[in-house]
């Protein structure tokens, strides 16, 4: 606790910026991969070694999963036999937020078909149960930007098939918004543009059927299209998004943070681009 003396208010937001940084990145990775599997730890200490230097060899304990809550991931670890010189070893299955019970069900999987023996004692590992497979939800949230937010023209096509709201939020710096050209209601296009010149963008958050999901997809013209976005939490979620091949002559809005922000300033400045 006294360590922490040393540390000013600054040093506090600078680390909390870099971890935010830090959580975007890794964001990403779930796009392309399911799940992590890592040792659970580096190596093993005799307890005298650890009581000698305590903070320093629980800190190497724990490289392969202190991560794990700065990230805000989920994690199930399981024994995986033992290593050459007779000592324990585990690994550990690492997923994205809220895949606790996939994690589970793999981890589950995995000890029925490695059947490691209990520890030290030689004798079978108990037998593991598979839980059930989590079902397939059967709605997901979806990100709207323009005209879908509440109290906007097309926020009907949400509300009709039985969408909720859930929250606002923010993109990660990193998106830019324009106002498309001839679009009837006004629409925005919202583009990734990476690190450099990306600013955060408001958005709502929606919880809509999956059966309606097809459907509703019907209702979206181009150039607009639904991928996915990331945001500042360092979460993902599925979102309209633009093709930026239709930006030509579009006017960037970024400036003003959201869609509705921009409309307000064309409503009191007498623009046309206020909603109809």
């Amino acid at each position: 606790i006294l360590g922490g003396e040393k540390y000013s208010a600054a040093d506090l937001f600078a680390g909390q910026y870099a971890l935010e940084r830090f959580r975007q990145q890794a964001s990403e990775v779930w796009e392309v991969i399911d799940f992590l599997l890592l040792p659970t730890a580096p190596d093993i200490f005799r307890i005298a070694a650890v009581e000698s230097d305590p903070i320093a060899l629980n800190s190497r304990l724990g490289v392969f999963t202190n991560f794990l809550n700065l990230l805000d991931l989920a994690a199930v670890a399981a024994p995986a036999g033992f290593r050459p010189d007779g000592l324990p070893f585990g690994i550990t299955f690492v997923g994205p937020t809220f895949s606790d019970r996939s994690l589970l069900v793999l981890a589950a999987t995995y000890l029925v078909s490695f059947r490691p023996a209990l520890g030290g004692t030689g004798l079978p590992y108990p037998e593991t149960p598979v839980p059930a497979k989590a079902a397939c939800s059967d709605r997901m949230m979806i990100a709207v930007v323009g005209a879908h937010l509440t109290g906007e023209p097309l926020n009907y096509q949400l509300t009709e098939r039985d969408a909720r709201f859930v929250r606002t939020a923010k993109t990660a710096p990193s998106y830019q918004l324009f106002a498309l050209p001839g679009t009837s209601p006004p629409k925005p296009g919202l583009i990734r543009t990476g690190a450099d010149g990306g600013v955060s963008i408001d958005l709502e958050i929606w919880d809509l059927p999956v059966v309606q999901f097809g459907n509703f997809l019907q209702e979206v013209p181009s150039p607009l299209t639904i991928g996915m976005i990331h945001l500042t939490d360092g979460r993902t979620v599925k979102g309209f998004l633009c093709e930026e091949a239709s930006l030509r002559g579009a006017k960037n809005i970024s400036t003003f943070g959201g869609w509705k922000a921009y409309l307000k300033s064309q409503t009191l400045a007498g623009g046309n681009g206020s909603r109809r």
